[in-house]
């Protein structure tokens, strides 16, 4: 069947094209027009399903592993008077394409001076290698540069999220090691927690990995009465862990906690494996609804949480001793979310009497912080304990880390609303879900440093979502 539909590994150049000038923008895993809010093109994560989750601004430099399988730099019989100095200039040309750590191109069974018995052609070998190594290095130079300008283009280097791009990467398995992610570091801020007399119950989280087992089981089942019956108990699980994380979100908002994300998360992958079993069934309509419906419950509790982070005073983060690490542009970013009208400007004025209020009151905004930031028990000081200077500068230590914790939630947000569009889609396109799933290029072979997958309609479309 001939969908309208085109897959690539490669970014078509128009859509890089308005992604630089702003008349396209990523918003999760979509890309779609500003003006009309059409999408055209979706994004999907080809690497595999990520089983950590990446901190914030990771570099993307490891994207290549150069290997030379069964390569053979010294063949036998090469005169040893000139492998010498031959090896030592093919060494010091490998050890600089190994430092580009930048592909993952293979190069199997290659021998590259070959069975060269005579002294007298081994000096030719060497230089013939050394030419082939030039090659190499210039490709994974230009590689770079295009993954690089790509990747840049689609902000995609710092957008940490616990979900994929793509509702089809994020398999029972990946939400399953994503929930035991969330779960350690749950148990590691225990300790914390106890100092401050709180308790947390994991034992849910036990529950919720036992409705994800199921099903997996289901959807492995050949009958499809059985298959049908076991997912539908395992939906019944995830509405469970959904009413159940929504409560403890909502309880740790409302202390002003450290461990409000963990739950907000925990929840986003509960709705998302419902929706996730609603489309292996087939049922589009359901599944589309149910992301919907918990599109509206997160987004409401991460604003809550936003606003928390932002602190009483938002100018915070523009403090000089952060210049380098937090720039309007990014503020801009989070209050876009809020409100896209906001502009830089917009924010400026907003925040313009909120930076003389910090210089002239900073312990107003000290004593305001929520315990999601700082609690005096986490700061050493005196005899007495902490100054006020010293959670001042505590509290300014952290704000990049914070705002990182922001930035990733909303990432997160946005590509779980996003997945509404991939579900639309399938439905307009008239294709089922698992037709979706197996979408690769017909002509074109997966480069080894390909991150993503790229499918665009040969018409924008008009989704009800819109692309958020």
């Amino acid at each position: 069947m001939s969908l309208p539909i085109h897959v690539t590994f490669t970014l078509a150049s128009w859509i890089v094209k308005g992604l630089a000038d702003g008349s396209l923008e990523r918003v999760g895993g979509v890309i779609r027009d500003v003006g009309s809010k059409q999408v055209v093109t979706w994004l999907r994560d080809i690497t595999g399903q990520k089983s950590q989750i990446i901190p914030t601004g990771g570099s993307s430099n490891n994207l290549l592993n150069v290997m030379f399988s069964g390569a053979n730099l010294v063949a036998s019989g090469v005169n040893t008077a000139v492998t010498g100095k031959g090896l030592a200039d093919v060494n010091e040309r490998l050890g600089g394409v190994e430092q580009v750590g930048l592909g993952n191109i293979a190069v199997s069974g290659v021998n590259l001076i070959g069975t060269v018995a005579n002294a007298a052609i081994a000096g030719k070998g060497f230089a013939d290698v050394n030419g082939r190594l030039n090659g190499i290095e210039n490709q994974l130079g230009e590689i770079a540069q295009n993954i690089e300008l790509n990747q840049g283009i689609l902000q995609l280097t710092t957008a940490t999220s616990i979900l994929n791009l793509g509702v089809s990467v994020m398999s029972f398995a990946v939400i399953a090691q994503r929930l035991k992610e969330l779960e350690k570091r749950l148990q590691e801020s225990q300790e914390l927690l106890t100092k401050m007399n709180r308790k947390i119950d994991l034992s849910f989280y036990a529950n919720f990995r036992a409705a994800i087992e199921l099903a997996v089981n289901a959807f492995t089942m050949s009958k499809t009465e059985n298959r049908r019956s076991s997912a539908l108990q395992a939906i019944n699980r995830f509405l469970e862990a959904e009413h159940i994380y929504t409560e403890y979100a909502d309880i740790e908002i409302e202390q002003q906690s450290q461990i409000a994300d963990e739950y907000l998360l925990t929840l986003s992958l509960a709705y998302l494996a419902e929706a996730r079993c609603y489309l292996e069934l087939e049922e589009h309509n359901t599944a589309l609804r149910r992301f919907q419906e918990g599109a509206k419950v997160v987004r409401s509790r991460i604003y809550q949480y936003v606003d928390l982070l932002l602190t009483s005073n938002p100018a915070a983060y523009l403090q000089p001793q952060l210049q380098g690490q937090i720039d309007l542009r990014r503020l801009t970013r989070i209050y876009q979310w809020i409100d896209p009208a906001f502009d830089e400007n917009a924010v400026f004025e907003m925040q313009r009497e909120n930076l003389f209020k910090i210089v002239q009151d900073p312990k107003t905004w000290v004593d305001s912080l929520p315990p999601a930031i700082l609690t005096r028990i986490e700061v050493k000081g005196g005899w007495f304990g902490p100054s006020q200077d010293d959670l001042k500068q505590e509290a300014y230590k952290r704000l990049p880390q914070v705002l990182e914790i922001i930035e990733s939630m909303i990432e997160t947000n946005r590509r779980f609303e996003a997945y509404q569009t991939e579900v639309e889609a399938i439905s307009q396109l008239g294709i089922s879900f698992h037709e979706w799933l197996k979408l690769t290029p017909s002509t074109e072979s997966q480069p080894e440093a390909a991150e993503l997958m790229y499918i665009t309609p040969l018409e924008p479309l008009n989704l009800l979502t819109g692309a958020l």
